[in-house]
């Protein structure tokens, strides 16, 4: 690639050497060459996301487009699967900070999902250190030294196949400016980890992986197919050299499965059922319809219809044409308590033979404690098989829109709404303080948490809903509880731990969050503000 032009791209940060060495000259050009080609259809793509929710707004419900339905209905196949992503049984995720990324790719997992999206708060310094961690890893020379400990961290020999989630469309980039606006996140974070590591990945035998989130529309798809096979042609590498998963994490997009599908097949090789975000979508999408309103989040399970059909319909969908069906995420944490433990172990089991009985390829877990019992639970449906490409569900009845946006039952309680509320407040704390990943209560959270959280207390307001002990939610009454929930954390944690956090900030943000007239989009765009 030719590096002889002066490169626009405007830094707003000075930069340490190291970070430099991550940023260099050619690394800015390619993504320079990305930034002019591409960034300017981003806003595009974000205005039609609005224009389609104003007129869900309106009234209309999603549905599948009928202008694409030459595409469901002819017969075609994605591209190649590379080898070592044949077996994706269980993956782990967690953020790119240097003692998680060596503890992740030496779990007893197949694939490490580094991410710099849902649990990773993109502080300008930690997302060039992540990505030096991600250099060192692809290396093989990552190591890490407790400094109180002296605990020592290297590599494994054999360790997971590594695929890189970059943030999502609608998150910039502020610390980069182009014309005078910041570039989208997205396309910095991708740039880098293929700049840094395609050669390394490509000589061991495997190549630039990705996972592509938050996509609303097979538009959205297809600009991520026109920003790999321009740097394929770039650095003169053959078509589908890149591959991608992409996550059905949003209600409008399972919709849209086949065309995403068809629109990146030269470099997509699976989806990605990513619940969480898809009960906060279901929400979001569906904000003005009184009669599509769910309850507590804590009985919003794989069980309910309208995400068992989400579930079933993705893998038949990927199936039919040749690329994995990847399960969702176990966020539970190991307990030191023997009977709780068991609690969580009993529930994985359960969530993952659901997954796996209904044909997904694979799953994800959030801690590396829990990837044998997930494994276990794979291991025996697939037997000799390392995935199950050949469950078709073409026997199934036909999946319909009714049946992917059935309301969901399930009670409103007192004790759920105080639960959400201190579980976003702690969550939000943790992000404008530069931590994506939190442990809260049993559970490893991520942004999702929070966004279903204060996302359901808003809809609740909005329509004037009743908890199960005959109270109205108003915008008074969440801002009593939330008030009150503050002074049992502030027990729960201790007073000086409290006083030494961000918990007010938190709880403004929470408030404006809950009781603003619309619904905001990502409560990681106000929270960005909050971040170096």
């Amino acid at each position: 690639m030719s590096t002889n032009h002066e490169v626009k791209l405007s830094l707003q940060t000075p930069l340490t050497a190291e970070q430099a060495d991550i940023l260099n000259d050619e690394a800015l050009a390619f993504l320079e060459r990305l930034v002019q080609r591409f960034a300017g259809r981003v806003p595009e793509l974000l205005a039609t996301r609005e224009h389609r929710q104003l007129a869900i707004d309106a009234g209309s419900l999603p549905d599948f487009l009928p202008d694409t339905a030459e595409i469901r209905n002819s017969e075609w196949k994605v591209q190649n699967i590379p080898q070592d992503l044949q077996d994706r049984r269980v993956e782990i995720t967690g953020p790119v900070d240097r003692k998680m990324v060596i503890n992740a790719l030496n779990a007893d997992v197949k694939v490490f999902m580094a991410d710099f999206e849902d649990s990773f708060a993109p502080a300008w310094g930690e997302v060039l250190a992540g990505q030096q961690n991600l250099k060192d890893a692809v290396n093989g020379t990552i190591s890490y030294t407790n400094p109180v400990s002296g605990k020592h961290y290297q590599l494994n020999e054999d360790p997971a196949v590594l695929i890189c989630r970059v943030r999502g469309l609608h998150l910039p980039e502020k610390h980069l400016l182009w014309q005078g606006e910041p570039i989208p996140g997205c396309l910095l974070d991708f740039a880098l980890y293929f700049y840094h590591n395609h050669k390394a990945l490509l000589e061991k035998g495997s190549g630039p992986y990705f996972y592509i989130p938050k996509l609303q529309a097979y538009q959205e798809a297809a600009w991520w197919s026109e920003v790999f096979s321009f740097t394929e042609d770039t650095f003169e590498l053959p078509r589908g050299t890149i591959k991608a998963t992409v996550l059905i994490e949003t209600l409008p997009a399972v919709f849209e499965m086949e065309e995403i599908l068809y629109s990146l097949k030269e470099h997509i090789v699976g989806l990605n059922c990513g619940r969480w975000d898809y009960i906060f979508s279901y929400i979001k999408t569906l904000r003005n319809h009184p009669d599509r309103i769910l309850p507590d989040r804590q009985v919003v399970t794989m069980e309910k219809p309208f995400l068992n059909a989400y579930s079933r319909l993705l893998v038949k969908t990927c199936h039919r044409r040749g690329a994995f069906a990847m399960g969702g995420m176990a966020a539970f944490i190991p307990s030191k308590d023997p009977e709780r433990n068991e609690w969580v172990l009993n529930k994985i089991q359960t969530d993952k033979s659901l997954e796996a009985n209904n044909g997904h390829d694979g799953t994800w877990v959030a801690h590396p404690g829990l990837a044998s019992t997930a494994k276990a639970v794979f291991n025996e449906v697939l037997g000799e098989r390392k995935n199950q490409l050949d469950i078709s569900r073409s026997d199934d009845a036909p999946i319909t829109a009714d049946m992917l946006l059935e309301p969901c039952e399930g009670d409103r309680t007192e004790e759920g709404m105080r639960h959400n509320i201190r579980v976003a407040v702690q969550y939000i704390e943790a992000w404008i303080s530069g931590n994506g990943c939190v442990p809260i209560y049993g559970l490893m959270e991520d942004a999702a948490t929070a966004e279903i959280s204060r996302a359901s207390i808003w809809q609740w307001i909005k329509h004037g809903k009743t908890l199960s002990n005959g109270d109205v939610v108003t915008k008074a009454l969440f801002e009593q509880m939330l008030k009150e929930e503050m002074e049992v954390l502030e027990q729960e944690l201790g007073s000086e731990h409290f006083q030494q956090g961000r918990y007010n900030e938190a709880a403004v943000l929470m408030s404006q969050l809950t009781t603003s007239d619309e619904l905001v989009n990502f409560l990681t765009l106000p929270g960005y503000e909050y971040l170096p």
